[in-house]
């Protein structure tokens, strides 16, 4: 089969002839037909995978093509998706609760197992999440990590239904994010640097933009009445702490992307109205399944560009220099 790999840590991505894998007990072959391209992907050239060399991707969408031994709730043929999550261990104390992307044995598709950057992927069977026949593959890849962590995010964020819900950026998660919080019915903010970016937030189903470049954030979220959460996409610190003034009591600023520098809250600003900040990982293989059919059913879609296997370097590079719209898929024929 056809790969792209990391071979060593620091090293660029090459391409490699490869033996499809062996199927293990509990785990399932399924043939890529379309992968995302994440910024996370730069974590095994940064030395993170488990083992080199390695196949990066973590938002795979395609088929199962066999099912290992003792894996009776997959077909082959039948539409999937591999997303961060790489399978749970079922002993640790969150996987007893339930709480499987806390799981301490740490899967992850593409660092501590190969990816989806191939023409075949081997997964364990519970990492997997149905396709539904609504979504293409190369729109269902990147709802495989950047549509779970802003819908799980949003869902698991304790708003309700016309409650202020602002999403800070409008990038590669972020117009994922203003789509999801406009169709569970949120009223939406959308915060973004300039205000030539109104109309795009609009179309995606904002009620309300805010220019953090002219607009006080904090004052302009709290005309609004406060919002009950900020789902901050953006990895800038600055920007997220800018909101925290603008939340409502008992508020939350919900952190998905991840800054170099620390956050800098004063106690004090957040310990008066009872607000909080949390961090959200992205979500089980049952959310991601949550995520693709909420978006089938609602219209929820990446805006994508595409890059077949063979020119992935350039999709990873179009990815890194932040000028793509707004996700990188790579397609396999």
């Amino acid at each position: 089969m056809r790969a792209i790999q990391i071979p060593a840590a620091g090293e660029s991505l090459e391409a490699v002839d490869r033996d499809v894998p062996e199927v293990p007990r509990g785990h399932v072959l399924v043939r890529v037909a379309a992968c995302g391209v994440c910024h996370s992907d730069t974590m095994p050239g940064a030395g993170m995978a488990s083992s080199y060399p390695r196949v990066p991707g973590h938002e795979v969408a395609g088929t199962v093509e066999t099912v290992g031994e003792g894996v009776e709730q997959w077909k082959p043929g039948q539409r999937v998706g591999v997303g961060w999550f790489g399978g749970a261990c079922f002993v640790c104390d969150a996987c007893r609760d339930g709480d499987f992307i806390s799981c301490r044995v740490g899967k992850v598709t593409g660092l501590t197992s190969d990816g989806g950057y191939a023409e075949y992927v081997v997964a364990p069977a519970d990492a997997l999440a149905a396709v539904p026949d609504g979504l293409s593959d190369a729109e269902a890849a990147p709802l495989m990590c950047a549509g779970v962590t802003t819908f799980n995010g949003l869902r698991e964020s304790g708003a309700r239904p016309g409650d202020v819900v602002a999403v800070l950026g409008l990038g590669g998660l972020g117009h994922l994010g203003v789509q999801f919080a406009a169709r569970m019915g949120f009223e939406t903010v959308a915060i973004a640097r300039g205000a030539e970016k109104e109309k795009f937030a609009r179309e995606l189903g904002a009620h309300h933009y805010i220019d953090s470049t002219a607009d006080d954030v904090a004052g302009s979220l709290a005309a609004l009445g406060g919002a009950t959460v900020v789902l901050a996409t953006v990895t800038d610190a600055e920007a997220m702490t800018a909101t925290i003034g603008g939340l409502a009591p008992r508020g939350k600023l919900v952190v998905l992307g991840v800054p170099h520098e620390p956050l800098a809250v004063h106690a004090g600003a957040i310990v008066g109205g009872s607000q909080s900040v949390a961090g959200h990982a992205s979500g089980s293989a049952k959310d991601s399944e949550d995520t693709l059919r909420f978006a089938a059913l609602t219209g929820v879609r990446p805006l994508i560009e595409t890059y077949p296997l063979e020119k992935a370097a350039d999709g990873f590079d179009r990815m890194m220099s932040g000028k793509a719209r707004f996700r990188v898929v790579l397609t396999v024929d």
